[in-house]
């Protein structure tokens, strides 16, 4: 990863939101096997990228490792955090069942992540809010110098 901007690119925009919410997400297949490997972790990895690609998620960071899985997701704020984690674990299992059958006597119960999972907000640090915010002041003393309404 480089260096961190400190411009408001580093901002996504929505119709009427600016917004900057990023995840680091973990979450671990059940019994902690080490099945994410070959052919069980390309798919998973392909699966995740169109996922989230068709709910709007952009994956900053990503790695499947042998028995789990990290991801950094910038997650716009009109998404919870929980369903966007749910959507993936959920569609990523029903394909791994459905394309490799011989994973069912492994994972009896079409279970194949444990419940939980790991989820911790990535932001930015106060010296860029305060820019930010310095920038919001003077866009609003530049308007009223122009007399229009902010």
């Amino acid at each position: 990863m480089g260096e961190r901007r400190d411009t408001v690119e580093v901002y996504k925009q929505l119709a009427h939101t600016t917004y900057l919410c990023n995840y680091h997400v973990v979450f671990c297949p059940k019994y902690r096997y080490r099945i994410l490997r070959g052919r069980v972790g390309s798919k998973t990895r392909d699966w995740i990228r169109r996922i989230c690609e068709w709910r709007g998620v952009e994956i900053l960071e990503g790695h499947v490792c042998a028995d789990h899985v990290h991801l950094v997701l910038s997650i716009p704020p009109k998404l919870a955090v929980s369903q966007v984690v749910g959507t993936i674990k959920g569609r990523v299992a029903i394909r791994i069942f459905r394309e490799m059958p011989d994973m069912r006597k492994k994972y009896w119960g079409r279970k194949f992540w444990t419940r939980g999972y790991f989820v911790s907000t990535v932001g930015v640090d106060e010296r860029i809010i305060r820019k930010y915010v310095q920038n919001q002041e003077s866009k609003e003393r530049h308007y009223e110098q122009l007399g229009l309404e902010w």
